[in-house]
């Protein structure tokens, strides 16, 4: 199968990338590097990279020929970052999955794959969240991300193409680096490492359902293979935790007693997450299999790795 992953030298896109290549099929990645690392795919000199903006119209087309499935991961990601960077995040998420999807039209593309966020549904008022919960985001990347899921789905409806769009909860795993609109597991992880004091925003009881990069790139695959399926699809692990129990959790797996310090709450963050993960699992037969635990001792042994 020959496909395109855009933003396939970031973080879940790299891993994706790995597993493509494992099942045989012919892959080019499409990045700029704003947030993705040329050395994610440096394990990988059969994929064919085109350093490139998902908002440049010349380019997408120019990638597209004979792809049969897109997997779309380029974004700007994350609410903090939406909020500084408003025009930005909309720019990438908007303008740049409409390009993609004029672009995978006009080739002939069999299944557009695309990565969005249960930052679509804003403050919680159910758990665990099914996909019909009330989208109300709280954020400009919540926003921007609801928008180009019904981008998605409306061009599976007007044009013989489908659209999954996969709404990822707290992803984690190898690749994954340290910044200050990263996730949670990042943070504290490079913190630890880094004998840094660690800070909850909050009283740490807040709840977060956090899902092996592992598990979502299979996600992504099974999601590309079926066939006659589009919509949107929750993408957890369909368990959660306190962010007080994740710092123990980070402890024990890593051997390191680190400080913690607690601060007040961020606007933009949701107090508790848990996804309901029944229609992905009926729909294209998603499974997570990888505990938090086993997921956080690997993801902990990559992160002493890279120093």
């Amino acid at each position: 199968m020959k496909v395109l992953v855009t933003g396939g030298a970031g973080f879940i896109g790299s891993n994706l990338v790995k597993q493509l290549l494992h099942d045989g099929n012919d892959v080019a990645v499409l990045d700029n590097l704003m947030s993705g690392y040329r050395e994610n795919l440096g394990p990988f000199p059969d994929v064919r990279f085109i350093e490139g903006d998902v908002r440049d119209a010349a380019v997408v087309s120019g990638v597209m020929k004979d792809v049969e499935v897109v997997f779309h991961l380029a974004a700007s990601v994350g609410n903090k970052r939406s909020i500084d960077h408003p025009l930005t995040d909309a720019g990438i998420n908007v303008i740049g999955t409409l390009t993609v999807l004029e672009a995978a039209r006009q080739a002939g593309v069999r299944k557009v794959v695309a990565s969005s966020s249960a930052g679509i549904f804003g403050e919680l008022k159910t758990l665990p969240i099914r996909e019909d919960h009330p989208v109300e985001p709280d954020t400009p990347y919540g926003s921007t991300k609801l928008c180009m899921e019904k981008l998605c789905l409306a061009y599976a409806k007007l044009y013989p193409m489908e659209a999954v769009c996969l709404r990822y909860f707290n992803v984690y795993g190898p690749n994954q680096r340290f910044d200050a609109y990263g996730n949670v597991i990042p943070i504290f992880a490079f913190k630890m490492y880094g004998h840094e004091q660690l800070t909850i925003f909050g009283d740490g009881e807040q709840t977060r359902d956090f899902v092996n990069v592992r598990d979502v790139v299979q996600a992504n695959i099974r999601a590309a293979l079926s066939r006659g399926v589009s919509g949107a699809f929750n993408i957890g692990s369909g368990t959660r935790v306190t962010i007080n129990h994740l710092v123990e959790l980070l402890k024990n797996v890593s051997g390191i007693d680190a400080a913690v310090v607690y601060g007040d709450p961020r606007p933009g963050d949701v107090l508790h997450s848990l996804a309901d993960i029944g229609a992905a699992r009926s729909a294209f037969g998603f499974e997570p299999s990888v505990s938090l635990e086993d997921g956080l001792r690997e993801y902990m042994e990559w992160v002493s790795g890279t120093g």
